[in-house]
């Protein structure tokens, strides 16, 4: 079976998980009673996400722009913005929530030549912020399990995960130790290029710290706007509860089986807050619904973003 049909065959199994688990929620839930509960009380909650949606865009900007070091200070702010957006574009597009880091880091190369530090920024910071979340996490645990009792199963995979995130942030900064193939580097010398972006962050400890500085206030900002998804329709959980959730939300849907965890992410959260809060599952959903307001606003300033970089062609 060659790649192609693999690849086929791959994003049908997604798409049929993705359509699968809606329509099984949505036959549980039906959605006549889920928008009854998105009222014009919800509006104000609503700015309150777009807000924090542009700050956790413009903290993802700053962070991928401290990484480049030197050559990220010659570039424009509004630049990094720019291609965060796009990065979104393509993320809520493709059925995998890595394509458009993909993307952006390609396009970044190409104009500004330095497709290799591109590419260890983006992924350190990507790392990075699982990193700030599984912190959160674990700073709110004893708040939580001293009143749910939460399944083992899923706190002992986001202690794998998180531990694999250590992993690789170490293994980033000291792959320059690593001796690689002679035949591998003469075939793709980009990874030599790869392995020296990646350990330059040795020596700069200052931007690595500010890094993850950046990455514990896009968490603060994340909580946020899932507490608001609960106030928006009127049942409010505290953030506590709301971090080790999302923690727990975001670490299964990043599983690669659906399109960006749609399907998955309805049916944890009506698991997650139905079953262990007792809050009904219409509102749970209400709730969970509203969190395709920021993917579509992010989309909407990458659309722009991606009109202007053809138009320039």
């Amino acid at each position: 079976m060659n790649s192609r049909v693999k690849k086929i065959i791959s994003t049908f199994l997604k798409v049929a998980i993705s359509f699968g688990g809606l329509g099984y929620i949505f036959y549980k839930v039906p959605l006549g009673e889920v928008s009854s509960h998105w009222t014009s009380t919800a509006l104000p909650w609503v700015g309150v996400i777009l807000c924090c949606t542009i700050f956790s865009m413009a903290i993802q900007a700053n962070r991928w722009r401290g990484l480049l070091l030197a050559e990220g200070k010659t570039i424009p702010f509004k630049t990094f913005y720019a291609y965060i957006a796009l990065g979104y574009f393509f993320n809520n597009l493709l059925p995998s929530g890595f394509g458009g880091d993909a993307v952006k880091t390609i396009a970044f190369g190409k104009k500004f030549g330095n497709t290799a530090n591109s590419v260890a920024a983006v992924a350190i910071s990507r790392v990075m912020g699982l990193i700030a979340m599984f912190i959160c996490f674990f700073v709110t645990l004893p708040f939580v399990v001293t009143r749910l009792d939460i399944p083992a199963a899923y706190t002992g995979a986001i202690c794998g995960v998180a531990l694999l995130c250590v992993l690789i942030v170490v293994g980033g900064l000291f792959s320059d130790k690593i001796k690689l193939p002679e035949v591998m580097t003469r075939k793709v010398p980009f990874l030599l290029k790869l392995q020296n972006a990646f350990s330059v962050y040795r020596g700069y400890k200052k931007a690595f710290f500010l890094s993850g500085l950046d990455s514990i206030w896009l968490q603060i900002s994340s909580i946020l706007i899932h507490y608001s998804y609960f106030q928006a329709v009127g049942v409010p959980v505290d953030l506590a509860t709301i971090t080790v959730f999302m923690t727990i939300t975001i670490t299964i849907t990043m599983l690669p089986i659906s399109i960006n965890g749609i399907g998955l992410r309805e049916n944890l959260n009506v698991s997650l807050f139905t079953g262990l809060l007792g809050i009904p599952p219409d509102i749970v959903l209400a709730a969970a619904l509203i969190g395709y307001i920021p993917m579509l606003f992010q989309a909407a300033q990458g659309a722009v973003v991606l009109a202007r970089y053809k138009s320039t062609k």
